[in-house]
């Protein structure tokens, strides 16, 4: 079992909560995270990019100059690639980039991401995440005083709608529901923040 204390709003430690081993201590696998971080990353590609190839190109068909007698290089239509306004070879074409990821492996590597936080001793666990108005300066505030300047925050069912509004313009720090967590944002932020919300819904979740 891994006992963490909460952390109260001005930033001192308060009572010890136990998180659980199945969730939090397991030994961290870079080839699962790497796996679950790619296919995270290929699902987020638009695939919308692509260039004309030469059946595309808005040119004529008709063949350059005769085959032979010129003493030149045999050559058929102008919109072969190597010619200027020629069409593109084995250019980008509208597709998906999405693979699929087993729902287990899917699961492991989140346990695994958490898992390493844990062990790196770089997850803190208050007991909520709130603000009276939605004002970045007093999100800033607050952060400072836990000490925080690169961490996503992860609440319960829902973000407290000033919290929200308040974190949009600030930089490298993100903040998700419970729902949203996932291996990437975990670990391209130094520090992760659990609302005891967040750990019985992940615990609930992993039961």
């Amino acid at each position: 079992m891994v006992d963490i204390a909460i952390t109260t709003a001005d930033g001192a430690a308060g009572e010890k909560i136990t998180l659980s081993d199945e969730i939090f201590g397991l030994e961290p696998r870079a080839d699962i995270l790497h796996r679950v971080v790619r296919w995270q990353l290929a699902k987020r590609q638009a695939g919308t990019h692509q260039t004309l190839g030469r059946s595309e190109i808005a040119r004529t068909g008709k063949k350059m100059y005769k085959q032979k007698g010129t003493g030149r290089a045999r050559h058929a239509a102008a919109s072969a690639p190597q010619f200027r306004g020629g069409g593109r070879a084995f250019g980008p074409v509208v597709r998906s980039h999405a693979h699929d990821l087993p729902k287990k492996v899917r699961a492991l590597g989140l346990k695994l991401a958490l898992s390493a936080k844990a062990k790196d001793q770089q997850i803190v666990v208050v007991d909520a995440f709130s603000l009276g108005e939605a004002k970045t300066k007093a999100f800033k505030e607050r952060m400072e005083k836990l000490g925080f300047a690169n961490a996503l925050i992860v609440d319960g069912a829902e973000v407290e709608a000033n919290v929200k509004l308040a974190a949009r313009s600030v930089p490298y720090v993100d903040v998700l529901p419970v729902q949203g967590i996932n291996v990437y944002d975990i670990l391209r932020r130094e520090t992760l923040v659990l609302t005891k919300a967040a750990i019985d819904a992940l615990e609930a979740r992993f039961k």
